[in-house]
């Protein structure tokens, strides 16, 4: 891990009254440098926040902010909770799915997108809700879903 980055989780840790409460922000701040949370990363961090290295790695494997696993550039989850499943959001994961020639979980060959599903993105008023990276796009339909597709295909090729 370089200096820099030891030294912005060490700026993080005096907001708390504990190095264990700053697991989450750290975390957070490295995966915007790193492919993925991977163990070497994970001991890395558990190591500068001194604490076990067993909290780090149980922070983040249980929230899906974090990503253990290696994911497309554009990062596509769906909430499926009540509000967007009554939405039909199981409709849009099968759209989805079939637009990308993927499954849930499935990376597109050319490391593109990533489909997940996520139990609550929290925005149940304006459902079916889909968090692409950090950006929510919400009140969507399959047509609104195509047009995203097309934009993010453009994005990336810029």
């Amino acid at each position: 891990m370089q200096v820099e980055m030891k030294d912005q989780i060490n700026a993080v840790v005096g907001r708390y009254q504990t190095r264990r409460s700053a697991i989450m922000p750290a975390l957070a701040l490295v995966q915007e440098s790193v492919d993925r949370l991977h163990g070497d990363v994970l001991k890395e961090v558990a190591d500068v926040l001194e604490v076990p290295e067993i909290w780090v790695y149980e922070v983040a494997t249980f929230y899906g902010m974090f990503n253990t696993e290696q994911v497309g550039k554009f990062h596509l989850q769906l909430c499926t909770n009540v509000s967007c499943m009554l939405a039909q959001a199981e409709r849009l994961l099968q759209h989805l799915e079939s637009q990308l020639h993927i499954s849930k979980g499935g990376t597109t060959p050319d490391g593109l997108f990533t489909l997940s599903t996520v139990e609550c993105l929290g925005s149940c008023d304006t459902a079916p809700v889909l968090m692409v990276n950090q950006d929510y796009h919400e009140n969507l339909n399959e047509h609104r879903i195509d047009e995203l597709l097309v934009q993010l295909k453009r994005q990336a090729a810029t």
